[in-house]
Parts: C-alpha cells; sequence; structure tokens
C-alpha cells in the first residue's frame, strides 16, 4: 500500500511553496551580498523603512521576521555595528526598545532597492497577470494570518486603521489593495 499520495494537492502546494522560496532566494541574494547584506539583513531594514517612524519595538521586529528575539537582536546588534540601525530605548516602557533605521541604512537600501525590485520583477510578480498578483496577495495574506499572526506587529501606529483595512461600517472596495507584507 502506498502510504504517500503522488497527486495529494496539499503535497504539491507544499513542494511548490518550498522550491519557489529557495529558488527567489538564489535569484535574489547575489544584491544582498554585493551590498554587504544577507538577505535577513535586507528583510529588516525593509521593514524597518516601511514601519511608522522607521522604527519597530524589538519584540515586533522578532514577530515580523522568521528569528527568534535572540536572533532579531543579534541581527539588530550587527546592523548596529555598520551604523545601519540603531537602538532607541522607549519612553514609555523602560524594559522596550526600538530598532531605528538611520540615515545610512536607508542610504544602503536605496542602493538594494532598484535592483532588488528588477529581480522581484523578472523572477516573481512580472511572472503574473495583475488579476493573478492580487489573487495570489490575497491569499498569501489569508495564510500569513493564520500561521503568523503576529507578522505586521507593530506595522501601525496605535489607533490608525491598517492601511487597505476597512474601518468599521465602510463598504469594502471590491480591490485588493496593496497592503504592505
Amino acid at each position: 500500500m502506498n502510504v504517500i499520495p503522488a497527486d495529494d494537492p496539499r503535497l504539491t502546494a507544499m513542494g511548490l511553496l518550498s522550491e519557489v522560496h529557495s529558488g527567489l532566494a538564489a535569484k535574489m541574494n547575489p544584491v544582498f551580498a554585493e551590498a554587504g547584506l544577507s538577505e535577513i539583513d535586507c528583510e529588516t531594514l525593509i521593514r524597518l523603512a516601511r514601519s511608522p517612524a522607521r522604527r519597530l519595538r524589538m519584540s515586533d521586529l522578532a514577530a515580523q521576521t522568521s528569528l527568534s528575539t535572540s536572533g532579531v537582536t543579534r541581527v539588530v546588534d550587527r546592523l548596529e555595528r555598520e551604523g545601519l540601525v540603531e537602538r532607541v530605548a522607549c519612553a514609555s516602557d523602560r524594559r522596550a526598545s526600538y530598532a531605528t533605521l538611520t540615515d545610512a541604512g536607508v542610504a544602503r537600501l536605496e542602493a538594494v532597492i532598484p535592483e532588488h525590485l528588477k529581480d522581484i520583477e523578472t523572477w516573481f510578480t512580472g511572472l503574473l497577470a495583475p488579476d493573478q498578483l492580487e489573487t495570489f496577495l490575497s491569499a498569501l495574506r489569508i495564510i500569513r494570518d493564520v500561521v503568523r499572526p503576529c507578522a505586521t506587529a507593530g506595522a501601525v501606529e496605535p489607533g490608525a486603521v491598517e492601511p487597505g483595512a476597512v474601518e468599521p461600517g465602510a463598504v469594502e472596495p471590491g480591490v485588493v489593495s496593496s497592503q504592505r507584507s
């Protein structure tokens, strides 16, 4: 009896997701390496750049990345030594601190982002029609919100409506917004 169903779409979906992720990383890592960054360094800098005031609590940064709190501390320590990030104490909670993108961090990103966006277009989003991309992003958000519910922690100022979110009582638009990830 065959215990591994060769045609099970669940196994196919996981296999394809894994293959796509590793393939995209292989295509994009040379741009990061040329800028002296690892994939996680670049992800960290991008997340900070896309956050309010270019900063996140360390715990929120850990929740948004694939890193543990000690792992994000090591990444921020390294980026801080390079002058790309600085740690700022939280005024309202002495136990907390923020990782804040510096001007040097912005400059490093500005050097990387144009080529990174070309790679994304070439190897990822440009392969999909606009409606396919919207559907894909929507599906990814549904899955992300279940498996990583804290993945957008700290991404919006308290009391603000998240970009693309529908305010209570508002009619939801029929188009998927370009929410940040």
